[in-house]
């Protein structure tokens, strides 16, 4: 039996909290709703017929209510639709309802969206500092390793373009420019670096292996030099007075031992000194009538003399003796004296009792070579 079903409603206008919400969030919206205004939804029908069991009649005026459960046989059909169908007769427009806080709140914080995804003013301005520091750690960090590459580039350089050193050797065939050591600190001061007079010279020259050292002191109240610079003062002053005061060729000795505990070099090892041939003179620079000599002086003395036996300069049994064992002189002074007498190579000659300092190899009485002979008065 067939059942007509009445036709029903099956829509609305939009809630009015929805559509103030947007009004109030989106100008185009409350424009559009003014002008256009929200159109109703016509109503639509929807017939539905079942056929129920003998007896049953048709009733137009009734609403038919779906059975809970229905079976249904079909075979050999088409174009066939089970459930509600609805049909819309003319042009369709289609809302789109959304929750007007969360569209308020992404209009005011600039999120809608347009610009959904982009970040705001504030998030843009910490993400270009943060792009600026690491820009700024990274060239930083390329400047350092860049000084430091060629910082070590430049070392290695330098530490290449250095010739080897040749063998120092002590005596003046040792290389330009170098100060040689003896140990323990003692540098050796040729007469280049301690500003002598180029042209001046001795007379004779000193052939090895030397037989004797003496030891000497300047005297006439000199103060003893303590450090390099006054040393090489003393030593250019010493050099002038004994040219032109005294009238001899260069200065005296063949070294001096300043107070710094360093060997300056006078005639060397090939010249002879002032005193006597077959002599190698030594001088404490300074004044030991009235000074006491340091311990640098006698650790300089020792080194030197060391050095001109392993050299071959010095006689393996050389004989040290001091300046007023040779001539009447107060030289080398009562200090220097007292601990020079003490050392293993010293020997008493010319002492009382005592043959003169030399005689067995030909040596004069006095020596003084080189220096000028007082006239004797008539």
């Amino acid at each position: 039996m067939d059942q007509n079903i009445p036709r029903s409603s099956s829509g609305s206008s939009l809630p009015e909290s929805a559509s103030n919400a947007l009004m109030s969030i989106h100008p185009r919206y409350n424009n559009f709703h003014q002008h256009n205004g929200m159109p109703n939804i016509q109503e639509n029908s929807y017939s539905q017929s079942s056929n129920s069991g003998p007896g049953s009649t048709n009733n137009n005026n009734n609403t038919v209510q779906p059975a809970t459960t229905s079976v249904i046989n079909l075979s050999n059909s088409s174009d066939v639709v089970i459930g509600p169908m609805t049909q819309y007769q003319g042009s369709v427009t289609i809302y789109q309802y959304m929750d007007a806080t969360v569209e308020a709140s992404r209009i005011a914080s600039g999120r809608n969206n347009q610009n959904r995804g982009l970040p705001s003013p504030e998030e843009s301005t910490v993400l270009r500092q943060e792009r600026y520091f690491l820009y700024g750690a990274l060239i930083l960090f390329t400047i350092i390793a860049f000084s430091t590459a060629l910082y070590f580039i430049i070392q290695y350089t330098q530490k290449s373009d250095i010739p080897s050193q040749p063998e120092i050797l002590f005596g003046n065939n040792y290389a330009s420019g170098t100060i040689p050591n003896l140990g323990n600190g003692h540098l050796v001061i040729d007469r280049q670096n301690w500003g002598a007079q180029p042209e001046v010279h001795g007379r004779y020259p000193l052939l090895p292996p030397i037989p004797y050292v003496l030891i000497t002191h300047i005297g006439v109240q000199s103060t003893p030099c303590i450090d390099m610079y006054r040393c090489s003062i003393k030593m250019r002053t010493i050099q002038d007075a004994a040219v032109a005061e005294m009238g001899l060729p260069d200065i005296p000795n063949n070294f001096y031992l300043g107070g710094d505990g360093f060997v300056y070099v006078g005639r060397g090892w090939d010249i002879v000194n002032a005193y006597a041939n077959h002599t190698l003179s030594v001088c404490f620079m300074g004044d030991y009538l009235r000074y006491e000599p340091n311990d640098k002086q006698f650790s300089a003395l020792q080194h030197l003399l060391a050095h001109g036996v392993a050299q071959d300069y010095l006689a393996k049994d050389y004989k040290l003796v001091t300046h007023n064992q040779t001539k009447t002189t107060k030289s080398p002074g009562p200090y220097i004296y007292d601990r020079i007498s003490k050392m293993p190579r010293w020997v008493p000659c010319g002492e009382a009792g005592y043959s003169k300092c030399g005689a067995e190899i030909g040596l004069p009485t006095v020596w003084d070579q080189d220096f000028p002979k007082k006239k004797k008065s008539s």
